[in-house]
Formats: structure tokens, C-alpha cells, sequence
């Protein structure tokens, strides 16, 4: 027998998040995009209640939870604003190169005085998404888009390793599309000098799948959020005598949305419990973030398409969630990069495991 239930702990922390987001997120969605910013009101909520430290280990302050837990909340807090979501946790995907590389000491030196400034935040960017000259001291060139409007700490992370940056990061303030209660910058680096730089292939590849985890954890929670207007909207809206929920043709697509979100939350969910014990996950976490993403390629435009006219005004959310999805899904090398990665680890699989070698839980 197979239980699937979360436990009391998990449980409780869900249904915290879950409260958060409605309460103070939800309402406030429309206001943040237009700060480019989650009011301080909110984050000072966010900061008592404690949700950045997560997963940092209890020898740094933190909870000591895992990947479950983070994508748990995560969902949660997507579903009430994923732009603020993103704002509001100082450390973010940036915190797993520094866990997985790093250790104990670029958590204590370059982790914890982020959680304790006002307003800070570290950004992750991947290599192939940016334009820089890595050299031994400092790092040169461009990064087109992040979404923060300020960047405390950060971290480029390639398929060897990763180095952190502090100083001589150049924000220029963009036009915000996706995610614009997370900010929108272009990043310039002159010699931005290298202040901590590790080295590690497998350790690497960890730090990406956590990433890619995190991201595709806040994909779901907005296409949940986009699954469950469109079908109230369409349970309201009346034509032909009766709701338009009512018709076959809608019916069955608001349950093929369901479907492809539910989907994808099943894949996240089992790639968070292998990295939760410490099991290969890399090829996983990439299928999770596939799914994710090909999932908010039907959901979004397809939430926009059941609203008709009103799907395109700012009255109603689902235009604010098709961008910010396709926003997420251009993080981190985006589809194609998650695909590469995937596709090589079938291709280098060994030879199947045998049923009497598979761990029965």
C-alpha cells in the first residue's frame, strides 16, 4: 500500500503558506506589479513567518526541510502571486549552489547576511543565459534579464561550477512583462570582482536540478491558480441558457488543463523525493521542468482563450498568469536546455534495474 499523504508537519507548513498567500498575497497582485515590488507590510509577514529559511540546515538558523517542503510551499505561495513569491525570498534558486558547492561556510558568510538585510536579494543565472567573461580574479559582460530590480548577490552557475559576486553589478532598470512584482533588470559586470568560486561537476548538477525544482514548483502553482479561475469563470458565465462549463467542448478542455497541471505537480513531486534522499535526480528534475513548461503552454493560452475578450484586460488575472509562466520557463537555459540534459541521461543509461533491486517504500 502506497500512502501518499504529507505529514503533520508538512501539512501544517502547507496550509501556513497556503493562508499567507490568500491573505496577503492574492489581494495585493495588481498593486505589486505596478511597484515592481510586494508592499513592506508583506514582506515583513513573510520574513516572521520564516519561509526563506526553509532549507537552510539547522546549523545555519534554518528549518532543515528539504525539497518536498520547498516546492510544497512554493506552489502555494505561486498560486497567490508568483511575482511576489519570487520577490519576497531573499535567497531563492541562488541558495542551492551556495548549499550544494559551498557548504556550511558560503551559507554562514554569503547566505544568512542576505536574510538579515531589508529589501536584499540574490539572483541565480546560468551561464548560457548570459554573456560573461569569467576570468581568475573578476567577471566581465552581460546578463539580458533577471527578475529583480536589485541584485545583493550573484551567483553564475555552468556545468563545473559556480562563482559568486558581490560588488560591481549594474542594474538597468527594464520594462517589466512576466513577473513584474519580481522587478526586471539587465545586469552590466565591469571586473565585478569573484568573491568565492567552487568547483564541482556533480555537485553542479545538483545545484541545477534543486533550481530547476524551485522554478518549476512556482510554474505549477500558477497554472493551478489559471485552472481553478477559468473554470469558476466558466461555471458564471452564461450563454446559450446554461454556464459554458456546461459545454462538452469546454468541459473537456478544463479537464484536459486540470490534467496537464496535475501532471506535472505528480513529476515535481517524485524528483523532490529522490533529491530528499539523496538520489540521482538530475534527468528527473529536468523532466519535471519539461512538464511544467509544456504544461504552461497549453494552460495559459488556453485560461486566456475561455475568458474570450476578457482574458486580454487587466480586470481579470489570467493574461497576468500566461506571463508570467512563459517568463518562468525561459529561466535557467528554459525548455531546450532541460530537454538536452534529459535526452543525454536516456542515452546513457545503463542496463534496466532488475524488480529485485527496486526499493519498495
Amino acid at each position: 500500500m502506497f500512502d501518499l499523504q504529507l505529514d503533520e508537519e508538512l501539512e501544517l507548513l502547507v496550509e501556513t503558506a497556503r493562508s499567507f498567500a490568500r491573505e496577503e498575497l492574492s489581494p495585493r497582485l495588481r498593486e505589486a506589479e505596478s511597484a515592481r515590488g510586494p508592499d513592506p507590510g508583506v514582506c515583513a509577514s513573510f520574513a516572521e513567518i520564516g519561509l526563506a529559511a526553509l532549507e537552510l540546515p539547522e546549523a545555519c538558523g534554518g528549518a532543515g526541510l528539504g525539497a518536498l517542503a520547498r516546492v510544497l510551499v512554493n506552489e502555494e505561495l505561486a498560486a497567490g502571486d508568483v511575482g511576489a513569491a519570487v520577490a519576497l525570498d531573499p535567497l531563492g534558486p541562488a541558495l542551492y549552489p551556495l548549499l550544494e558547492l559551498g557548504g556550511e561556510t558560503a551559507l554562514k558568510e554569503l547566505a544568512l547576511p542576505l536574510l538579515a538585510r531589508e529589501g536584499a536579494r540574490a539572483v541565480l543565472v546560468a551561464a548560457a543565459d548570459a554573456e560573461l567573461e569569467v576570468g581568475a580574479d573578476a567577471v566581465s559582460g552581460a546578463v539580458p534579464w533577471v527578475p529583480a530590480d536589485r541584485v545583493d548577490l550573484l551567483v553564475v552557475l555552468d556545468s563545473e561550477g559556480a562563482v559568486a559576486l558581490q560588488s560591481g553589478i549594474e542594474t538597468e532598470p527594464l520594462r517589466g512583462a512576466g513577473l513584474r512584482a519580481a522587478g526586471a533588470s539587465a545586469l552590466r559586470l565591469q571586473n565585478a570582482p569573484i568573491v568565492a568560486r567552487w568547483r564541482g561537476r556533480e555537485q553542479a548538477g545538483r545545484a541545477l536540478a534543486r533550481a530547476r525544482l524551485y522554478l518549476a514548483s512556482l510554474l505549477v502553482g500558477v497554472l493551478r491558480q489559471t485552472c481553478e479561475f477559468t473554470r469558476d469563470y466558466a461555471l458564471q458565465r452564461v450563454a446559450f441558457g446554461r454556464p459554458i462549463a456546461h459545454h462538452q467542448a469546454l468541459a473537456f478542455l478544463l479537464v484536459d488543463m486540470h490534467a496537464a497541471v496535475d501532471g506535472a505537480r505528480l513529476l515535481l513531486h517524485e524528483a523532490a523525493w529522490n533529491a530528499d534522499r539523496g538520489r540521482a535526480n538530475a534527468a528527473l528534475s529536468a523532466t519535471a521542468f519539461i512538464e511544467a513548461i509544456d504544461a504552461s503552454r497549453f494552460v495559459g493560452p488556453n485560461g486566456v482563450q475561455i475568458l474570450g475578450g476578457h482574458g486580454f484586460m487587466q480586470d481579470y488575472p489570467v493574461e497576468k498568469y500566461m506571463r508570467e509562466s512563459r517568463a518562468l520557463g525561459l529561466l535557467l537555459g528554459g525548455v531546450d536546455a532541460a530537454r538536452e540534459e534529459a535526452g543525454r541521461a536516456l542515452c546513457d543509461a545503463g542496463a534496466p534495474v532488475a524488480l529485485s533491486e527496486l526499493e519498495i517504500v
